[in-house]
């Protein structure tokens, strides 16, 4: 395995000399590779906290139309607190990511994780939509905790191919969240009601903070700190910005997860809704999506031996605009039903699966030196556009039409940015050293 000692060797480094980085910090030794924790152990760890954020969105999603009946609103209005929770995990990261870079990885972790807890469980008293949507957003702010600190954690450790590499390990762990959560979701309110779902969320999150005050390890060294105050952060977001070819890759990176966010927000009434499948159905056929996704992720690294990160991400992202096209034509001529839609649907969250793993990590490798920044930036991105998303399909009619429409979209665009800011044909390729 790359570790972040060696580098971006072979062909061309990653980060060549005209790019602009926040210049004002010495270069920081890694720590040495006999300090590192296992990769398996940190991929485990690392993913069970990144898995809150989808567990806490998909665990929910059988339950959306009882929400809107029990709350007396809509649909849309409903979709609304999804957008609340994922506009949370974007403006949780911009200051949980710089937050951690000067005062280290595990206690913002665990403190997020802890604001999520309570969250969940003053859910369980909430009287109103608004209410709700307030700490449906107090929740994506703790989330938004170990998604940053995941990303920066993996950038202290690895970079390039391993980075990458890491990375579809952790959509490992990360992907049985929506296989396994609507699912839950469903049985839940077999014996409760909607209610009950953030009971369990709240369980699991205390589970967390106890595992994480005894078996995270911290991975940023007092020596490796830096706190700059304010207006300090704010000079690393320009510096950051200033980065054509970062600014591309979080774009991209975005709008990939804004096609899987379409899939999510309307999937739960276009199944039940339009095709009739009762709340278990939805949640063994969204979990049977899911696993695509997996797959992806965990093929990632055995293509990843034959070809580079870029082009992977390409390829995967042209994959995803086509099936997303064969969906929308499907779909509105009403051919083939219920499987017309949701094969290649299955084909769109493939081709996500390998784009998702790579953006982020050619992202990274070009700002180590404020991994912690650089992620808060590229998740609040993904999330933010994810937020916008969320309700769009919901305004369109909540059907298939309007939710492949959305995937194409989004798609296309982030075709359209590669070609014009990122030109992954003139990225060095990362040559993985032993």
């Amino acid at each position: 395995m790359t570790h972040r000692g060696a580098g971006m060797r072979g062909r061309g480094a990653v980060l060549p000399s005209s790019v602009t980085t926040i210049q004002d910090r010495p270069a920081t030794a890694p720590p040495p590779t006999t300090d590192r924790p296992g990769t398996a152990r940190t991929a485990l760890t690392l993913g069970a906290f990144v898995a809150l954020g989808p567990l806490t969105v998909d665990t929910y999603l059988p339950a959306l139309p009882a929400v809107a009946e029990d709350l007396q609103t809509s649909p849309a209005t409903v979709q609304l607190t999804l957008t609340g929770t994922l506009v949370g995990l974007a403006l949780g990261q911009l200051v949980l990511g710089p937050l951690s870079d000067a005062v280290g990885r595990k206690r913002p972790l665990l403190a997020g994780t802890a604001l999520h807890v309570v969250a969940s469980l003053l859910v369980l008293v909430a009287p109103s939509i608004a209410v709700l949507g307030a700490l449906r957003f107090l929740q994506g702010v703790g989330t938004a905790a170990g998604a940053v600190i995941a990303l920066a954690v993996v950038r202290d450790l690895f970079e390039g191919r391993a980075a990458a590499t890491m990375l579809s390990r952790l959509f490992l762990v990360l992907g049985a969240a929506p296989v396994l959560a609507p699912t839950i979701g469903g049985e839940i309110l077999r014996f409760t009601s909607w209610r009950g779902v953030f009971l369990l969320l709240a369980g699991y999150g205390l589970a967390l903070v106890v595992v994480g005050r005894y078996a995270v390890r911290e991975t940023l060294p007092p020596q490796r700190r830096h706190s700059t105050g304010v207006a300090g952060t704010l000079r690393d977001y320009r510096a950051l910005l200033g980065d054509r070819v970062y600014v591309g890759l979080v774009v991209v990176a975005g709008l990939t997860m804004a096609s899987l966010f379409s899939y999510v927000s309307g999937s739960s009434f276009v199944f039940q809704e339009q095709f009739g499948l009762d709340e278990q159905q939805f949640g063994l056929l969204f979990g049977a999506g899911a696993f695509w996704l997996i797959a992806a992720t965990q093929l990632n690294p055995v293509v990843l031996r034959w070809t580079s990160p870029a082009q992977v991400l390409v390829a995967g992202t042209v994959v995803g605009a086509l099936a997303g096209a064969v969906l929308v034509v499907l779909a509105g001529t009403g051919t083939g039903g219920l499987w017309a839609v949701a094969l290649p649907l299955w084909a769109v969250l493939f081709a996500a699966g390998l784009a998702l793993p790579n953006a982020p990590a050619l992202a990274l490798s070009r700002h180590g030196e404020a991994a912690g920044t650089a992620a808060a930036l590229l998740g609040a991105v993904q999330f933010g556009v994810g937020a916008a998303v969320a309700p769009l399909v919901g305004l369109l009619g909540n059907d298939a039409v309007a939710m492949g429409a959305v995937v194409v979209a989004a798609l296309v665009l982030a075709l359209a940015v590669l070609a014009a800011v990122v030109r992954p044909w003139q990225l060095p390729d990362p040559v993985e050293v032993p």
